[in-house]
């Protein structure tokens, strides 16, 4: 029988260590955040449980599906980002087993002309994966579309830096790292985020964006137009 992945938190058992970005050595375990792993012990309190049921692995995929990328392919990516839900990114990578293009909303930050992100779901988070068969990516940020190469930061200083930041910028979601982000120091951060793969994406171009040649900005503009026309015509009715 396979043994269940240890849960992220106080008290968990030490977890195997796993190849990390395209090499033989080891950094990170394989955990994931504490609130993302499979069977997490619920909360009690009721608000808690209905985030959690929320942010699970099956519920995240058919938002990404069915909400965050049809948004941001239509140039409405920067309505939804916000201090709240928090800043995010469409990360498309290529399936490594399929090889057909795979989307991800994530959380970000920039920061020395490169992007961050985090695999919430450890070194099994199916982005990662694809990034170890090809680091090749495209990144859909709220104002701009960018072609880059991702690869996976170990150097302490850097993840010290940019790990907290990334948290902060998640907005509520932040707290379910096991701590409020805001009063919490760096050091706790870090601590909780001691498995958790950081990403840099370094830009290599520019991609097309939604409101380029083959994008869908302009879909958004005639479903607005129409509603408008529909409003305009029902007030002239109404007199």
């Amino acid at each position: 029988m396979r043994k269940p992945r240890t849960a992220f938190g106080p008290g968990a058992e030490p977890a195997p260590r796993n190849p990390p970005f395209g090499t033989g050595e080891a950094t990170t375990p394989r955990r994931t955040l504490w609130a993302m792993h499979d069977k997490p012990t619920p909360p009690d309190d009721p608000l808690a449980r209905s985030l959690l049921w929320l942010l699970s692995r099956d519920r995240l995929r058919d938002i990404n599906r069915w909400f965050m990328v049809p948004t941001f392919r239509l140039g409405l990516g920067s309505l939804i980002d916000g201090p709240l839900g928090g800043w995010v990114m469409i990360l498309r990578t290529r399936g490594h087993r399929t090889g057909q293009p795979r989307y991800a909303g994530l959380d970000y930050v920039i920061d020395g002309g490169s992007v961050y992100c985090l695999a919430g779901f450890g070194r099994d988070t199916h982005w990662f994966r694809n990034l170890l068969a090809d680091p090749t990516v495209e990144v859909m940020l709220p104002g701009r579309t960018l072609a880059g190469t991702a690869e996976e930061v170990t150097d302490s200083d850097e993840r010290a830096r940019v790990v907290p930041r990334i948290i902060r910028a998640s907005g509520v979601p932040g707290f379910l790292i096991g701590c409020n982000p805001w009063t919490a120091g760096d050091a706790r951060i870090l601590e909780l985020l001691a498995g958790i793969p950081l990403v840099r994406i370094r830009p290599t171009g520019i991609a097309s964006g939604p409101a380029d040649p083959g994008g869908l900005l302009w879909v958004a503009k005639v479903l607005l137009a129409v509603l408008l026309v529909r409003r305009l015509m029902g007030r002239r009715r109404e007199t």
